[in-house]
């Protein structure tokens, strides 16, 4: 009976290990408001702050944030920004308010967030946070009438290899990883407390609106889509530079493997005319030889970076065109009645 018991608890332990895959990131309203807020009075300056939580099964419960001072580049103000969150994380502890990290949130200018800064943040929470997430925040992209707030983590499949540090076409290809797979979007859901929503149901007016919102009548998005295609043109010059590190990477390979192919038949030539003469062949293969050093092929992952990056600015000018056309033609049978 106690063994039983004893392999039912271990067995009891073992299912709690294993994680269930994050679902949903639940964020209170409130936190959301704090976000804005920081984001926007800094804004176009990056800021970024530290989310606070618990972890609940498959969903991260967001229920309080702090912001993080601006960073500098000197050592000792960055070790002042350590002990600025530790020191934040004692006081919250201090009123009993959750103080468990999951994650960071940041602003950002245009989606412009896909770095390798980001990935190397994300490795660094997931040394100590077993699940944690990014929440970005696009001051630029929410004046034209969209909030947008997204939260991202690192795909299992792409952690493991930048771990290894391997990032050659043929690992790739063995895990199957392609420029998609490397941010996971985690779905937002917004909460408050029933208090809350008891005093926003309050608020609201029995009567209609009567004043009308011209501002989302409005027809001019030059600047918003100006600087998009200017982001989009200077990515798609940072993938022609990736694309030509390939080519010559190729042509180097090719060459090299030509180079090897002359010297092979070269001594095999030599070897025969050796056996002839009664003497022992030489090896066929000279690892002092510089020809038969390995190229080492370039990494892949700014590359696919930039593709990720090209495709969220398409999907942001795709977005907008298509709301400027439903205005339009609102506006074209508004004119004609």
């Amino acid at each position: 009976m106690a063994n039983s018991m004893a392999r039912s608890f271990l067995q009891v332990a073992a299912t709690e290990e294993v994680a269930s895959p994050l679902r949903v990131v639940q964020i209170e309203g409130l936190v959301i408001l704090k976000i804005i807020k920081h984001c926007k009075e800094f804004s176009p300056a990056l800021v970024t702050g530290q989310l606070l939580g618990l972890d609940v099964g498959s969903v991260l419960e967001v229920t309080n944030c702090f912001p993080f001072p601006i960073r500098e580049e000197d050592e000792e103000i960055e070790a002042d920004g350590a002990n600025y969150q530790l020191e934040m994380m004692r006081c919250l502890r201090e009123v009993n308010v959750d103080n468990n990290t999951v994650g960071w949130y940041q602003s950002t200018i245009l989606g412009s967030y896909q770095t390798v800064e980001l990935i190397e943040t994300f490795m660094n929470y997931q040394e100590n946070i077993r699940r944690c997430v990014c929440i970005i925040y696009d001051p630029s992209r929410s004046n034209q009438g969209v909030l947008a707030l997204k939260a991202l983590k690192l795909s299992d499949s792409f952690m493991e290899l930048y771990r290894a540090n391997n990032f050659t076409g043929e690992k790739l290809r063995e895990k199957n990883l392609s420029w998609v797979d490397i941010f996971e979007e985690i779905p937002i859901q917004v909460s408050n407390s029933a208090l809350i929503s008891a005093f926003m149901t309050e608020l609201e007016s029995d009567t209609p609106v009567k004043q009308c919102d011209y501002d989302r009548l409005q027809l001019s998005t030059k600047p918003y889509m100006e600087r998009n295609v200017e982001f989009l043109i200077e990515c798609m010059d940072d993938l022609s530079m990736e694309q030509q590190k390939f080519q010559f990477y190729y042509r180097s390979l090719s060459r090299q493997q030509a180079q090897q192919q002359a010297w092979l038949q070269k001594r095999r030539t030599e070897n025969m005319a050796r056996k002839a003469a009664g003497e022992e062949p030489l090896p066929e293969e000279d690892p002092s030889n510089p020809i038969f050093k390995p190229i080492p092929e370039p990494s892949r992952l700014e590359s696919f970076l930039v593709t990720n990056q090209i495709a969220n600015y398409c999907n942001q000018i795709n977005g907008v065109a298509g709301q400027n056309f439903n205005r339009l033609y609102l506006m074209k049978s508004l004119h004609d009645n």
